[in-house]
């Protein structure tokens, strides 16, 4: 389209996810891994052709990329600017309003909602507590724009994090992204995925089930020192027994 984006491509893109399938999928892929045709037809709960048709509809749209390998056609989000416009939206979305209805529901829901991947960077309670550790500390400045301050490349080559790499990067190396179950700002851009490799290298994070992501008891004390929080708000709550109606 000429002329930049007009009304007709933004009301084009709205209506890719306006369907509740595909918007499923762009929300399942928000992992960062690359799914088959058929494992996102699972995860949809709809028949593969039907699968495949929005499949078709989310990669002409440019939201989706496919790569095939053999007989499996893999698809992905196109990009960390795609994952962040999805987790933005689901940000503004209302609350899911079902109730929980098992112990084992509850405990992945709030594993879910403690931390968890967005694409390639940590969301969820955790994520938010790092941004806005980085934020007290000076290590991250949002006078004028988000931006690393010096004490921020400082202490993130103190990790072990490759800053110069940062600095190359063609992606911004701050933003925020709006987390959609705390409903305020996590860290993402270069440093917020770097950080979150870093930390699985540390062995301060372990990849859970799903999106979920485990803090390590190791990493819970390291992280807490490096930020400079008290380690017991790292700690997951755990989820109450749902109730079973009676007094």
């Amino acid at each position: 389209m000429s002329g930049g984006v007009g009304g007709g491509g933004m009301a084009e893109l709205a209506a890719l996810l306006a369907d509740g399938t595909r918007a499923g999928i762009c929300l399942a892929l928000l992992d960062g891994r690359a799914w088959t045709a058929g494992e996102l037809a699972r995860r949809a709960g709809v028949a593969p052709s039907t699968a495949s048709e929005h499949l078709n509809r989310l990669v002409r749209g440019g939201l989706l990329v496919e790569e095939r390998q053999g007989r499996h056609r893999y698809l992905r989000l196109a990009g960390p600017s795609v994952a962040q416009l999805i987790e933005d939206l689901a940000g503004h979305a209302p609350a899911p309003p079902a109730p929980t209805t098992s112990l084992r529901a509850a405990g992945a829901s709030a594993a879910l909602a403690y931390a968890r991947t967005c694409y390639d960077h940590l969301a969820g309670r955790l994520g938010v507590l790092l941004y806005d550790a980085l934020l007290a500390d000076g290590r991250l400045d949002r006078s004028s724009g988000l931006a690393l301050t010096p004490d921020g490349w400082a202490w993130a080559a103190g990790l072990g994090v490759p800053v110069d790499v940062l600095r190359a990067a063609r992606r911004p190396v701050v933003r925020d992204c709006l987390d959609w179950t705390e409903r305020r700002p996590h860290l993402a851009g270069a440093l917020g995925a770097a950080l979150r490799r870093r930390f699985a290298e540390l062995g301060w994070i372990t990849q859970g089930t799903g999106r979920a992501v485990r803090l390590t008891p190791i990493g819970r004390a390291a992280l807490a020192g490096s930020l400079g929080v008290p380690e017991h708000i790292l700690i997951r709550d755990t989820p109450a027994a749902p109730s079973s109606g009676r007094a």
